[in-house]
């Protein structure tokens, strides 16, 4: 029996007794995952994206592991409950601007030791000053955001994410300086992520010339990166010689990143899950860990199956690439008028004149932790058995965004 087709009688016989619309975690293909990032992290510590994973269970899983430290969490709010939860090193990896847990951080002394803030702005100092309660007192953890994009034609051409608008070393420098200054923070941290090297595939399927353009393009930008980086830490040590960290990476860069010698820690999170846009990459292979199922309600016609849902966009651009794609069984697709939809998603193929009403169709999704927004818990499956039921943030009745 081919692999697709053993998967998918594990995960049916594993989830024989459950109800879709479900999801899952393959824990066999999940700790592979973790294995092969901190093999390619080379002795760095990862810290995980909890954005990619939205499960506490699967956090503490991968920290765990020898080679991950930390988390890199996307709110405040977030940020703290984690801290409550035990997590002691919470890097926030988006600047926020939710004064009512700023008063919260700095008026914890175990909230303030243990989450580091993300800034790129003078105001948003002044914005976490002005929210600290009358016994907010406690030392802020900053963090500084360099801009990882690759500019060319003296900047009229820009290519990379618009996050942080610190894109030279001496940008870095002056803020630096005004952290360093300003009673009430300490300057303890400095990240660059770069998402187009990291969280772009550079082998699309089909498309040939695309996939050499991308190559040439993160080559030219890991280049490029690789000494501004190194210029920016020097900077920003100079002011702050004490820094603790300097982190950067991304799933599809981790070996490229990890051989800078002025980074500190890789953030990584997306290859643990291995949703279906880290399929096109060179640089590795990882398999599918997190998988969804919907439950065959309507057979409209010879070559039709309808499953019950279905329309979970992925963050991004709008695009095909952000659908859910049918993984099993093999040789389903969409209807191109209908596609995904909210509470029904009619699929096309020969393989739907298998399928019989109540039967699992089970889809990845295009991002990874998007998917846990879905659901209230994942089922954690070992062969054909479900081990585990673990609760998503939702399930835990946490919605950060």
């Amino acid at each position: 029996m081919a692999a697709p087709h053993r998967d998918r009688a594990r995960y049916d016989r594993a989830t024989d007794r459950f109800d879709a619309p479900l999801a899952i975690v393959d824990l066999a293909a999940f700790d592979a995952n973790a294995a092969d990032l901190v093999r390619r992290a080379g002795g760095k510590p990862l810290r995980v994206a909890s954005k990619s994973v939205r499960c506490r269970a699967l956090l503490d899983r991968v920290l765990a592991r020898e080679g991950f430290a930390g988390v890199m969490s996307f709110t405040l709010a977030e940020s703290l409950w984690l801290a409550r939860s035990g997590v002691t090193d919470v890097l926030l990896a988006y600047p926020s601007a939710d004064r009512a847990r700023f008063a919260e951080l700095t008026s914890d002394p175990k909230l303030a030791a243990a989450v580091t803030v993300m800034v790129d702005d003078p105001g948003q100092l002044d914005l976490i000053d002005a929210a600290r309660a009358g016994d907010g007192r406690e030392e802020v953890r900053v963090c500084l955001e360099l801009d990882t994009s690759l500019w060319l034609l003296g900047g009229r051409v820009r290519i990379g994410p618009r996050r942080s608008p610190l894109h030279a070393p001496e940008q870095l420098a002056e803020l630096a300086r005004s952290v360093v200054r300003r009673p009430g923070f300490r300057l303890v941290g400095l990240m660059a992520y770069e998402g187009h090297v990291a969280g772009v595939g550079d082998a699309v399927a089909g498309r040939p010339l695309r996939s050499r353009a991308v190559r040439l393009m993160q080559a030219a930008a890991r280049r490029e990166l690789a000494a501004r980086r190194a210029e920016a830490v020097r900077a920003v040590r100079d002011v702050a010689p004490e820094l603790e960290f300097v982190n950067g990476g991304g799933t599809g860069s981790v070996q490229h990143t990890a051989a800078e010698e002025a980074v500190t820690e890789i953030a990584a999170g997306s290859g643990l899950f291995v949703p279906r846009l880290f399929d096109h990459y060179t640089s590795f292979r990882g398999r599918p860990a997190a998988l969804f199922a919907l439950p065959v309600v309507r057979r409209p016609g010879p070559g039709v199956a309808t499953v019950l849902g279905g329309g979970y966009p992925a963050s991004g651009a709008a695009g095909k690439d952000r659908l859910p794609v049918p993984h099993l069984p093999e040789g389903l697709r969409y209807e191109p008028l209908e596609g995904p939809g909210e509470v029904q998603t009619p699929l096309l193929g020969r393989a739907a004149d298998e399928l019989r009403i109540g039967d699992k169709v089970w889809f990845r999704h295009a991002k990874a932790g998007e998917l846990c927004e879905r659901f209230e818990e994942l089922l954690l499956v070992e062969d054909d058995r479900v081990v585990a039921s673990v609760p998503t943030y939702r399930g835990e009745g946490q919605t950060f965004l």
